[in-house]
């Protein structure tokens, strides 16, 4: 059996490889090594932009495939989920990068009951065939903009801080309720 991977696919898997490199870059962030926020930074947009360029080369080019659709969201929960957990605590020892703890709270919540709810459809409908909904998207975004303000040391995010916990709460009760709606309907078993 051969595996061949899309050109979607190995961006896809480029993005994942690059969380840990992010991860570092950002806990072995200090003052004196100031260099590194810029270079989590760095990684971080290329995993964002890398994001985009991997949807649009699915869809124009006809590479959907399962690995995919499963392989995409797994690498976004990845980044977003641990930008949040080293932000926040690399802002427990340096207070110019400081997340809110609601924040962060919201967000790895919200993730790690979408990604229970996907394993569960997937368990008893043997597929898993979810878009991202129009509230998820700007969920997205949001998040996305929480961490480049962090990194770039922006002032006064509060306001976006609440924004993006909104947008957090109404994208996943969005998924919820779509999730809810998938699991009644009728399980038709293969013979």
């Amino acid at each position: 059996m051969t595996l061949t991977l899309t050109f979607a696919n190995k961006i896809t898997i480029a993005r994942i490889l690059a969380v840990p490199f992010f991860i570092s870059t950002v806990l072995y962030y200090h003052p004196a090594r100031d260099h590194l926020r810029y270079a989590a930074l760095g990684i971080f947009l290329f995993a964002v932009i890398s994001d985009v360029i991997d949807g649009y080369v699915a869809r124009t080019r006809n590479q959907r495939t399962r690995a995919g659709a499963i392989l995409d969201p797994i690498a976004d929960k990845l980044l977003l989920m641990s930008a949040f957990i080293c932000l926040f605590k690399v802002g427990t020892m340096f207070k110019i990068i400081e997340l809110p703890i609601w924040l962060v709270v919201s967000v790895i919540s919200r993730d790690v009951i979408l990604l229970l709810g996907s394993m569960i459809i997937y368990l008893v409908h043997g597929e898993l065939n979810i878009e991202a909904s129009k509230w998820g998207k700007a969920t997205t975004f949001f998040q996305v903009i929480c961490i480049i303000g962090i990194l770039l040391y922006w002032p006064k995010m509060e306001a976006l801080w609440y924004v993006t916990v909104a947008f957090t709460v109404i994208s996943g009760i969005d998924y919820l309720r779509n999730g809810v709606k998938i699991l009644n309907q009728p399980v038709f078993i293969k013979k």
